[in-house]
């Protein structure tokens, strides 16, 4: 059984400036975590946080659609575990732009409210880079 992970966030933002802070690795590391993340179709990266008793702190990636400005999709991997990441923008008008998350592929409930947890407080990080 694989679960899915959907989530939408509303921002006050320009379509392309929440493209960049998806897009460009110093702007990732601010909101989510330090990587060597590249909009490049093919190209492997990684998150890095620090490791733990349980985790050795890496997610690893690869690159799989980038649409600019509005579809990102990568696989987010965690040992065993293999997601796909899918991002949409949406421009709302009057300068407020959606941004939908999809991530697939998750095991069980405990990795569904994990990820829940991990990307609402993200967009929560997300949220005060775009107002600076």
């Amino acid at each position: 059984m694989s679960l899915t992970l959907e989530l939408d966030f509303q921002y006050s933002t320009s379509v392309e400036r929440l493209w960049s802070a998806l897009t460009d690795s110093e702007q990732l590391a601010k909101w989510v975590l330090a990587n060597n993340f590249k909009p490049i179709v093919g190209y492997r990266f990684q998150f890095r946080s620090q490791p733990n008793e349980y985790w050795d702190g890496l997610i690893d990636g690869e690159v799989l659609v980038v649409d600019p400005p509005t579809r990102l999709t990568y696989t987010w991997g965690v040992g065993e575990e293999k997601h796909t990441v899918h991002w949409t923008i949406q421009d709302l008008g009057d300068g407020k732009v959606n941004l939908h998350l999809e991530q697939t592929g998750i095991s069980n409930a405990q990795g569904l409210n994990g990820a829940k947890y991990g990307w609402s407080n993200w967009a929560a990080e997300l949220d005060k880079l775009l107002a600076l």
